[in-house]
């Protein structure tokens, strides 16, 4: 695409409500805007594509692990809630409202009772079993205070999954199979997390783990362990004490972390209390044993951000960048500059490389803040020096600066980008 074609409103102002570097900088580069100063998002036309490609990562590993995607009604009868119980637990969070025929309806803040009446109205027989659904949707939960941007808005964008099973031991075979997958998934996102022991809370079950996004700016505190993979939510270990050390002997230490995910080993909380049941071997009705596995999928656009920015904007990572290379020509009145961006623009466009050009009349200067700001991993300078044949190649990352000759350019460029 063509930044001159694009909705691309960058500012340089900071929100006045903004105090986390992804509130700032998403808000900054036009990736997304408030709506009032509800917890509402907007998201622009950057910040659509890097939901997408986050959101495309996900799908990929699930269908990989054989889960199925649906996509259930943002709206959910109250009825359903009331058959679990979860009606009032949940209090204010969840926003009711009436139909013109007084029925009462609520806004999805997550899915068992929907999910569990979408199977027990479908599955009858163990044959069918085990199963894993997921969607990724809408979710409202309103919030009473909502902060930080997409870290704790009001509607946000969540991936969960609910898998049914004849037994509670091959429940735990799916929830063991969903942490690795998740495990995949965070790590394609070139994301720095832990997966720890956790409370289940409302969700309820007999067992749950969170992945944790390490980051100072986190709201939780987790226990780790630099020498292994062990990790809990401080809310499990209350005993624990700084010099503390892990089953593995090395030290624990106290951090902050961002809940992006969460499964739990739900047992036969929802299928027993919403009576969905299936005919077992024996031909006797018996409830499901349930997993559930959530995915705050708008939540990590801000958390890729928390791990990586710096004092001049976002850096993302290779697979949730908005586009592949950012290139930018310094002189739209430079007509061999503009030649040659032409020529590798269309170049890479016809290998797949997703391309954002800068063809802008706007001075140099304020291209190269707007490449700062917008993060893209990989960029190219087409400048001055091209006079003696060569151009430079940008890296976001400690904007690390590089001279390649032109006849070498589209060589290099692919090796970096693995096309």
């Amino acid at each position: 695409m063509k930044f001159s074609q694009l909705l691309i409103p960058t500012t340089k102002e900071t929100p006045n409500d903004a105090t986390l570097a992804s509130h700032i900088y998403l808000i900054r580069g036009g990736f997304i805007q408030s709506v009032g100063d509800s917890g509402l998002y907007n998201y622009l036309p950057l910040g659509k594509k890097v939901l997408d490609r986050v959101r495309q990562v996900v799908k990929e590993e699930l269908d990989k692990a054989g889960c199925q995607e649906v996509s259930l009604s943002f709206v959910t009868p109250t009825a359903l809630w009331r058959e679990s119980g979860r009606a009032d637990e949940y209090g204010k969070e969840l926003l009711r409202f009436k139909d013109r025929k007084e029925n009462d309806y609520l806004l999805s803040p997550t899915n068992e009772e929907a999910m569990v009446n979408l199977v027990r109205q479908s599955v009858k027989s163990y044959k069918q079993l085990p199963l894993n659904l997921y969607q990724i949707n809408l979710k409202f939960r309103d919030e009473i205070r909502p902060r930080f941007g997409l870290m704790r808005g009001r509607e946000f964008l969540m991936k969960d999954g609910y898998s049914f099973h004849v037994s509670f031991e091959d429940m735990q075979r799916e929830f063991a199979l969903m942490e690795e997958t998740y495990k995949r998934i965070f790590t394609r996102l070139g994301l720095n997390f832990r997966v720890v022991d956790a409370d289940s809370g409302q969700i309820g079950g007999s067992g749950s783990k969170e992945f944790m996004l390490l980051a100072d700016s986190g709201e939780d505190d987790i226990i780790v362990c630099d020498a292994c993979e062990y990790g809990a939510n401080i809310e499990v270990a209350e005993d624990f004490k700084v010099g503390d050390l892990c089953a593995c002997g090395a030290p624990l230490r106290l951090t902050k972390g961002i809940e992006a995910g969460h499964i739990f080993q739900l047992g036969t909380k929802y299928s027993a209390s919403l009576n969905a049941t299936f005919l077992n071997e024996q031909g006797k009705a018996q409830a499901y044993e349930m997993g559930t596995y959530g995915i705050g999928v708008s939540r990590l656009l801000a958390g890729i951000i928390e791990q990586n920015h710096d004092e001049r904007g976002c850096i993302w990572t290779d697979s949730s960048s908005p586009f592949d290379l950012h290139l930018i020509v310094s002189n739209i009145k430079d007509e061999a500059q503009v030649a040659l961006a032409e020529e590798l623009y269309e170049a890479l466009r016809a290998k797949g490389v997703d391309v954002l050009l800068d063809d802008r009349k706007d001075r140099f200067g304020a291209k190269m803040k707007d490449y700062e700001l917008l993060g893209v991993p990989h960029g190219v300078v087409i400048g001055k020096n091209l006079a003696e044949g060569r151009v430079e190649l940008l890296q976001r990352a400690g904007m690390i600066k590089e001279e390649v000759a032109v006849e070498e350019l589209i060589a290099t460029l692919f090796a970096r980008l693995g096309v």
